[in-house]
């Protein structure tokens, strides 16, 4: 059938429209999520050793700061996609923020504020640890040289051993906080009922300091299956796994801070469905689909 000049402009008009019915879901879709930062992600992009962002670092004396000991700022050097997430992240117990100096620059250049911060003393609790963690929060979204670019609504709190317990007590007393990762943490404390943070519990197969019998496993399973939750527990690993770089750790660790830190929902495919046992991995719990 011919097609007349008029009628090519109507099918042309026609196409136009639908294009723009097709492509406007589409970018309301990607405007859903302000908080995005950095590239499609990719299980090659979750494992590497650093992210898309370069990153500076800013040493934070004890002398300037109250409430914790000082430590290191982390951050993104990129100011054009906006601010950015923050976590803050404890040592455990008798160690110093050296020990976890490795999350610093592998989080950070996936596009969030680290904060590695060292404990008032090497001796404090969980308890005291959860609110240095706090504090921490408090000080470089409000007074640190990095506080323009951190969105102060989107926190976070990490920790090893009794660090990783405090991130609980700091879970129990922020509920504003949008992720908590505790990495084979150490608590007296079993009951975590009124945690409505978010929570990756990351426990050690062989841990003989804090079992997964005793702590990580009980931790978990007490937070409310309401509450998005999920255990991972490494394989063959002991107590002081999380003070050496770990890829297991990172690429679940950087999942669920731009799940729930950021909603980025791109990263949901590296937790639901979960990851199965592997030479890695000895479990996985989850709450399924977040």
């Amino acid at each position: 059938m011919l097609t007349t000049p008029r009628r090519a402009v109507k099918i042309a008009i026609a196409a136009a429209m639908t294009a723009v019915a097709v492509s406007v879901p589409q970018a309301a879709q990607a405007a859903d999520n302000p908080y995005e930062r950095g590239p499609d992600p990719t299980v090659q992009s979750i494992e590497a050793v650093r992210g898309p962002f370069s990153v500076s670092e800013t040493n934070v004396s004890r002398l300037v700061v109250t409430g914790f000991g000082g430590g290191t700022i982390y951050y993104p050097r990129d100011t054009s996609q906006g601010t950015f997430g923050a976590v803050a992240i404890a040592p455990g117990f008798t160690a110093s923020e050296g020990s976890m100096a490795w999350y610093g620059p592998r989080i950070a250049s996936q596009g969030f504020v680290v904060f590695t911060i060292d404990t008032l003393t090497r001796l404090d609790q969980p308890d005291s640890r959860g609110r240095q963690l706090l504090a921490a929060l408090d000080y470089l979204t409000q007074r640190s040289s990095v506080r323009s670019r951190i969105d102060s609504s989107r926190l976070a709190v990490m920790g090893h051993s009794m660090g990783g317990g405090g991130s609980l007590e700091a879970s129990e007393s922020r509920p504003s906080l949008k992720a908590s990762i505790p990495l084979t943490p150490w608590n007296l404390k079993k009951n975590w009922r009124n945690n409505r943070v978010p929570t990756l519990i990351v426990g050690a197969e062989n841990d003989s300091i804090a079992s997964v019998r005793t702590h990580a496993e009980p931790f978990y399973e007490s937070i409310p299956s309401t509450t998005n939750k999920a255990y991972l527990e490494l394989n063959n690993a002991t107590h002081f796994a999380p003070n050496i770089s770990n890829t297991t750790i990172a690429k679940y660790s950087i999942s669920w801070l731009k799940r729930f830190v950021d909603n980025d929902t791109r990263y949901e495919q590296f937790l639901c469905p979960p990851p199965r046992p592997d030479r890695d991995i000895e479990e996985y719990r989850d709450t399924c689909p977040h």
